[in-house]
């Protein structure tokens, strides 16, 4: 017992720094909402106006859209819009013509030409835009194409481009993460009473333990065996 005290003393000023670093540095991070250190409190808020390109057929101002970015798809370029309502729709950018969204086939076809390994299917499965798996966590109606490995892979239905991957590590860390922050329910607040108070204990007790090093102790003097 002796010597793993020794050893605990040793590691304990070996890692004691360390620790004290991280829980520092952790509390402080906590302290404050993420958005405020974001500087996103300053921001003032300015009315979303639609996107207008003059002599565009796609972003006339009768469309209404908030977005619009092009993407290659399949050898031609394709515009996905979003308009002002959320809604998302694909058209081809040369000629504006809309296209389908996209079907559990092709959502099959396009994760095995994009995804190592994405031909070996499991399952797949469409989520409305409202009721979307816990790991996307976006108000997008998507395909989830689960791969034999665990992957799941989420396609746009109607933007045509991998969303998102989500690897078993990937759900292991989230959980990890929500753990870390103590918030298993949205993942997402990293400053709250209840981390921010146990972060502040945990720095406390690493400070006290860091002084109590500096403690000697005298060994006990060992028992004698009874005659």
């Amino acid at each position: 017992m002796l010597t793993l005290a020794k050893w605990h003393i040793w590691l304990g000023w070996l890692v004691g720094v360390p620790i004290v670093m991280w829980l520092a540095t952790g509390l402080l991070m906590v302290s404050r909402p993420i958005e405020e250190v974001r500087g996103d409190h300053l921001r003032r808020d300015i009315p979303t106006t639609p996107l207008v390109l003059p002599g565009s057929t796609l972003a006339a101002p009768e469309a209404d859209l908030k977005e619009m970015r092009v993407a290659m798809q399949q050898g031609r370029a394709v515009a996905i819009l979003t308009g002002m309502d959320g809604t998302v729709r694909r058209v081809d950018f040369a000629t504006g013509a809309p296209l389908p969204a996209l079907d559990a086939a092709a959502a099959r076809a396009l994760v095995a030409d994009r995804i190592v390994g994405g031909g070996n299917v499991a399952a797949v499965t469409l989520f409305a835009a409202d009721r979307t798996p816990f790991d996307f966590r976006r108000p997008l109606a998507v395909w989830q194409v689960a791969l034999d490995d665990g992957t799941r892979v989420y396609v746009g239905r109607d933007t045509g481009e991998v969303e998102a991957v989500r690897t078993r590590w990937w759900r292991a860390f989230d959980l990890a993460w929500g753990l870390h922050i103590m918030d298993l329910s949205e993942r997402e607040d990293t400053s709250h009473p209840l981390l921010i108070l146990f972060a502040a204990l945990s720095l406390a007790g690493a400070l006290i333990g860091c002084v109590l090093m500096f403690r000697r102790r005298r060994a006990r003097p060992a028992m004698l065996p009874a005659a």
